[in-house]
């Protein structure tokens, strides 16, 4: 029976364990969104959360020992933190919604309202994170004095339950609980599993096997007289080295892992896990062996000098990692099988380099605690060990983040914490040879350490090329004879590099992930600058009185640049997270000179939301653009949250512009963007800057006004713009694929809800999307159909006499404007001018068969020849030129000789094609009725331009029934019950809404 309640002590603590990880991960979650995602607030974080565990665990080492019932304590205990996570979401929002509004406007300057925001997180985490330091103690005691005859066994086989137990509350939170029921019921449900700990707890606590009543004391410890003070010291002093020592590892492999599993949050949690998992095993293997050990305190030396020898190897162990995970990019398929192994295969990566040293690291606790107990400190030992173990934690993250990593890089950080735990188990041996008057073996173990270390430092050399290149992504590896490696630097925050290839392009990379790429030289600009260059140019033509401006993000910087190159602004500040990003970027100039040379620019090493939050600043235009959403934190860039708290650095009239990349995501995924910005801006519209990238430009109050085309003369803005082919406000007008208007009740008919802080579906399901290579580049259909979804949706139109579009290379649709005006000319001329070279000799064929039919009797007898004439150039021409110009072509073939005597399937389509050129509604229901009800077996793309414009037609007239009444008529033909597409799932929600 005792056997099986310390089994069931141990399960329970397990669970305690789960709970205890989530707390740790959700707290972080929210404070960062209070005191936002900088390295300081990060490590600052963690600092209040182990500094509240060290607290704990320190009180029960002082009183626990006076507590007869320490079982009782522990149920207490557990049912305070339960109760404190389940009102903690309603707290938080109330707390910082009135911090927000009430008190921090009234804080005199930054330093105040961070010291506020500091001791207000403080408040809100501390209490809970100092019980949570007393359950490992708490639970200990009592296993100790219900079970005293083996304590080195209970003590790791607690140390093991807790660690495994918080490796599932990683997965189990991360994976599968935050995506199910966002952090409000992640948190709410450790609390239910801590409050049901405490009743199982407490109906253990007051009786034994037996049925009797439980009441034993602690352990008797050793007359003070007899206690080893020195002994006591230094085994503490070696829990400390040890938890500084296994935070700096945490931290460096973590950074190291980034750059071959991905920065992503599911990543990192995959690293977490890996690493405390490491701890379990560790405890697990020395639980059986730990009492029957004949000197302890020796073979605690000897493991910390394994563990630090063992960290070492990671190190020519990472190089090899690279090819592992190209071969799996290049192997797996992009299923949610292939993400599965994908990520299974992450997790088996990081073991590999973790799991050797962190086994080491998994018996160290017990082993010092059995000492102390030994030595006669009694139970009160496993409250300072576990507080100094916390408190050497606290200090390794602070180390490693602040100090280490941006001085020493990551091998010289990775060299420091093993040369930390070589050094702490060479102390201990060399104080065991004292005690046993031997130092034969210290001598040996010390020579082959340090000849280790200095083999490392020497010899070993981590490949800048191979960790830039983001493997995780593709799985190619930067061919050397292609790249030239110019700048790293391993920040605070993430791991920079700087690459030029012989193409002459020039990329930033953070953690191997590129975030702005220019062609330098003069050579003829890429889609990255059309997006930079267009992130700056839109709100400014939109907004042409600006003064002020603020760009989230600096990438290359070309982006703070352009809107230097704006004599109207009189400031402009740039917020970047990361010091290396900014020095990094330095390597573009003279390309984005302004951005450091101006006196109007300032760069900020802020996150944005402590920016905005504290700064003070209302700004005329603000421009974000972040990282990729998949990368850990940035997320909460693209948040309903987030646009609640920008808006307030805006002025009335102010816009606010988001970058949304349409590649390695989904149509859901950028509709719950589009949610979190329509639920907090008056008006947005969408362009396009190239075909994978878009720009949204949101209003703070009233609609969004018309183009400038001034502003295009300013010489440094026009010069800005002729880089990407943009030669007047026509080819910025051509890219706009959407407003409020037109795509609300589209982005409505999604189930997925606005992307949050406390509902991040962006976060959790965007590093899937990147896996499986998917696309959203459906939405720029709207822009690309033949019939006027966006004028007539939308209630406006961007008329424009002559369409004159200049064709890029960046923007494929640009091309496909070009044939329309080739086809236009020719029409009017009678020839195909010399200054389209680039058009289709179909398109040329088709249109000239056209004109043909018209002109000339029987010229093409076969009906699907003339039906296929007619549908590719009204097709060619009716997405990209005015209505005014297809008129002159309609009217053109009418005047044709031959046109009269058409057969009447001709004539009816030129009637529909002419109906849908002047978004003419009750012409576009009428001409296509009449051709649904003639026998002819239309494809499956003309029936959805006739079903579509007959649909629209119904809607331009208010008449939603009739064209709900189409679409149940004709579903089934056009989608074979499969999901509609973009065009009719938007037609079908304006129908039905109301």
């Amino acid at each position: 029976m005792g056997d099986k309640r310390r089994n069931l002590l141990f399960l329970l603590f397990a669970l305690s364990g789960f709970s205890g990880l989530i707390y740790e991960s959700i707290w972080t979650h929210y404070l960062k969104l209070f005191l936002g995602h900088s390295a300081y607030a990060q490590t600052l974080v963690l600092a209040i959360f182990m500094g509240g565990m060290a607290i704990g665990s320190w009180l029960c080492s002082r009183y626990s020992t006076r507590w007869k019932n320490v079982l009782l304590g522990y149920a207490v205990v557990e049912a305070v933190i339960g109760l404190c996570a389940l009102v903690f979401h309603t707290a938080f929002v109330s707390i910082t919604a009135v911090s927000y509004s009430a008190i921090i406007p009234r804080l005199p300057d930054p330093v105040s309202i961070t010291i506020f925001k500091w001791a207000l997180s403080a408040l809100m985490i501390l209490p809970q994170s100092v019980l949570l330091g007393m359950t490992f103690p708490l639970m200990s005691s009592a296993l100790l004095r219900l079970f005293p005859d083996k304590p080195g066994r209970t003590v790791a086989m607690l140390y093991f339950a807790n660690s495994i137990g918080a490796v599932i509350g990683v997965l189990v939170s991360g994976f599968l609980l935050i995506r199910l029921v966002g952090l409000p019921w992640t948190i709410g449900s450790a609390g239910c599993i801590n409050i049901v700990l405490a009743l199982a707890v407490w109906s253990l606590s007051g009786r034994d096997g037996r049925g009797g009543d439980q009441r034993v004391a602690p352990p008797a410890e050793a007359p003070s007289g007899q206690v080893d003070v020195a002994l006591h010291r230094l085994l503490l002093f070696a829990s400390l080295v040890t938890g500084i020592a296994s935070f700096i590892y945490e931290v460096g492999w973590i950074r190291m892992l980034s750059l071959v599993l991905g920065a992503s949050t599911h990543a990192f949690e995959l690293m977490l896990g890996a690493f405390i998992l490491g701890l379990a095993f560790g405890g697990l293997w020395i639980q059986r062996r730990i009492d029957q050990i004949g000197l302890p305190f020796r073979y605690l030396a000897h493991v910390q000098v394994v563990m630090g020898a063992l960290a070492l190897l990671t190190l020519p162990l990472y190089g090899e990692t690279f090819e592992v995970m190209k071969w799996l990019v290049k192997s797996l398929p992009k299923t949610d099988a292939g993400y599965a192994l994908f990520n299974v295969s992450s997790s088996a990566i990081a073991i590999s380099i973790m799991l050797p040293a962190t086994f080491c690291a998994g018996m160290t606790l017990p082993l010092i605690t059995l000492l102390l107990i030994k030595a006669g400190h009694g139970e009160r030992s496993i409250g300072a060990v576990y507080a100094a173990n916390t408190v050497g934690a606290i200090i390794g993250v602070f180390f490693a983040i602040h100090v280490g990593m941006p001085l020493l890089g990551l091998k010289g950080l990775i060299t420091c914490g093993a040369g930390l735990d070589i050094a702490l188990g060479l102390v201990l041996l060399w104080s065991a040879g004292a005690r046993q008057r031997s130092y034969r073996w210290p001598v040996i173990v010390t020579g082959g350490a340090v000849c280790a270390v200095i083999a490392t430092v020497l010899l070993v050399d981590l490949d800048l090329v191979k960790m830039g290149s983001g493997v995780y992504r593709y799985g190619t590896l930067l061919p050397r004879n292609f790249v030239q490696h110019i700048y790293h630097r391993d920040g605070k925050t993430a791991t920079v590099d700087v690459f030029l290839d012989s193409l002459g392009t020039m990329r930033i990379n953070t953690n191997g992930k590129t975030d702005a790429a220019i062609m330098m030289d003069g050579r003829p600009a890429g889609k990255d600058e059309a997006t930079m260059i267009l992130a700056a140019l839109i709100p400014m033509l939109l907004q042409p009185q600006a003064t002020s401006a603020a760009s989230i993000g600096l990438g290359s910087g070309l982006t703070t640049h352009t809107l230097l190159g704006n004599p109207s602004l009189h400031r402009v500040d740039t917020v970047e997270i990361e010091q290396g990003m900014i020095d990094g970027a330095k390597c573009f100039r003279p390309t984005v000179g302004l951005a450091y040379s101006d006196p109007r620019s300032r760069i900020y090493v802020d996150d944005a939301k402590t920016f905005f939050s504290s700064h003070g600043q209302q700004y005329d235009i603000i421009v974000s653009e972040p990282s990729n959403p998949w990368v850990s934190g940035v997320s909460g860039l693209f948040s309903e949250e987030f646009y609640r708290l920008v808006k307030r650095s805006m002025t009335p009239d102010g816009v606010f512009v988001q970058w949304v990349q349409l590649y390695e995501i989904n149509v859901d995924l950028v509709v719950s963007v589009l949610k979190a910005i329509s639920d907090n801006f008056s008006d947005y519209a969408v362009y396009a800057s190239n075909d994978v990238d878009i720009i949204i430009v949101a209003k703070k109050h009233g609609a969004l006004a018309g183009l400038d085309a001034d502003l295009l003369k300013k010489p440094l803005l026009s010069a800005a713009a002729k880089r990407i082919q943009v030669e007047s406000l026509q080819d910025i007008a051509f890219r706009r694929v959407g407003t409020k208007r037109m795509l609300e009740k589209l982005i409505q008919s999604y189930p997925i809800r606005a992307n949050s802080d406390y509902y991040p579906v962006l976060d959790q399901n965007a590093a899937r999307t990147r896996f499986l290579g998917d696309s959203a580049q459906e939405l720029l259909f709207f822009a690309e159909t033949c019939l006027p979804s966006l004028d007539a949706l939308s209630g406006s139109s961007s008329p424009r006499q002559h369409t004159d579009i200049a064709p890029t290379a960046l923007f494929p649709r640009s091309q496909n404007a070009v044939t329309a005006m080739a086809v236009r000319d020719y029409f009017v001329s009678g020839v195909f001018s010399p200054r389209y070279p680039n058009v289709p000799e179909n398109d040329k064929k088709q249109a000239m068969q056209l004109k043909r039919l018209c002109y000339e009797r029987n010229a093409i007898p076969d009906p699907n020849e003339r039906i296929e004439s007619i549908f590719v150039t009204a097709l060619n021409v009716l997405p990209y030129l005015d209505p005014s110009e297809l008129e002159t072509i309609w009217k053109i073939l009418e005047s044709g000789p031959c046109a009269a005597s058409l057969p009447a399937m001709d004539r009816q389509l030129l009637a529909f094609f002419r109906a849908v050129g002047r978004h003419d509604g009750v012409s576009m229901v009428a001409t296509s009725r009449s051709l649904l009800e003639m026998p002819n077996n239309f494809n499956a793309s003309a029936l959805k331009h006739l079903v579509g414009s007959a649909m629209i037609g119904s809607l331009m007239q208010g008449k939603k029934e009739e064209s709900y009444r189409l679409w149940l008529h004709y579903k089934a033909a056009l989608f074979q019950g499969q999901e509609p597409d973009l065009l009719f799932r938007m037609l079908v929600a304006e129908s039905t809404a109301r």
